[in-house]
């Protein structure tokens, strides 16, 4: 085992853009758009790609959703983002935005990836619907106004090896990270743009991106929007985070507005994969494999 190949090609330098949204599209886009040039300016060196929150160009609320709603890819966040990955040469992880389909009037919870030369590479609609409700806590219905989408997402990101994508509550469930992280796909990382709250995100926000890291033995990096402080909506957790596929906590954000640098070690996968070798050590002569006939797109 110690011949094991990274799935990760050369090192992936990222920024992730904790900001808040609010009310006006075109001011959120503003916002994005000034973050980013801040993102690559700053740069300790050249960024391979920038990651957005869950909702960034909306209100994160079930009753703003399909007025927010845009068709993809005609609609004007998906040409914002491809104008700023053209302009920068770099990729972005689109965060999510509410997406309107016109083929059946369904709005869905959709993160789009686009490539430096402003290729969409990959769509990922929100597979799991965060409806809960906490005593004392929180009510949030999404499946209210969205519909969940009917995929897992696996895509190459260029030359860097595959990624798989998910949308904030798809952490929860271990099946799409596992699919992701066995051959063939063999991703190196499972991107999380989410918008957990402020009772689930000090429970379970740094436990599940570690979990999903540990069981797969990948990066895992989540990008939240900042917290709303004084503001009376939807209160988002912060704390952006990458783990490494040991567990490790490399990078976290605090809870405002911010900009969180981290660089993927491409020797950390083959090192965490020889050591402790459960990627290979599966038993599925006892247990099924969910990876082998799981429903997969790049878009």
């Amino acid at each position: 085992m110690s011949s094991i190949k990274s799935p990760l090609s050369q090192n992936l330098k990222i920024a992730l853009i904790q900001i808040k949204a609010g009310p006006s599209k075109v001011d959120n886009l503003r916002h994005v758009s000034s973050y980013i040039d801040q993102a690559v300016a700053r740069a300790p060196s050249k960024l391979d790609l920038v990651m957005l929150p869950e909702c960034f160009n909306s209100p994160y609320a079930v009753d703003k959703f399909r007025e927010y709603a845009e068709n993809i890819p005609n609609g004007q966040t998906t040409g914002f983002l491809t104008d700023l990955a053209k302009q920068h040469g770099i990729y972005i992880v689109g965060g999510s935005i509410p997406e309107l389909d016109d083929a059946d009037n369904n709005v869905y919870n959709t993160s789009l990836t686009i490539d430096p030369k402003g290729n969409i590479i990959a769509k990922h609609r929100k597979t799991h619907l965060f409806d809960i409700d906490i005593p004392g806590g929180i009510t949030f219905k999404e499946s209210e106004t969205l519909t969940g989408g009917d995929k897992g997402t696996v895509f190459k990101l260029g030359s860097f090896g595959n990624v798989g994508l998910g949308i904030c509550y798809d952490i929860r469930f271990p099946e799409l990270a596992m699919a992701a992280s066995r051959q063939p796909n063999n991703a190196f990382a499972m991107f999380y743009p989410g918008a957990f709250n402020t009772t689930t995100g000090p429970l379970h926000w740094h436990l599940l991106a570690r979990a999903r890291a540990v069981d797969n033995e990948m990066f895992t990096v989540l990008c939240s929007p900042a917290r709303d402080v004084g503001g009376d909506g939807y209160q988002a957790y912060g704390h952006s985070l990458v783990v490494d596929p040991f567990g490790k906590i490399v990078a976290e954000a605090g809870e405002g507005e911010e900009i969180l640098y981290a660089e993927l070690d491409k020797e950390l996968l083959p090192k965490a994969r020889s050591s402790i070798p459960v990627h290979f050590q599966r038993r599925f002569d006892v247990y099924d494999d969910v990876s082998k006939n799981a429903k997969l797109s790049d878009k």
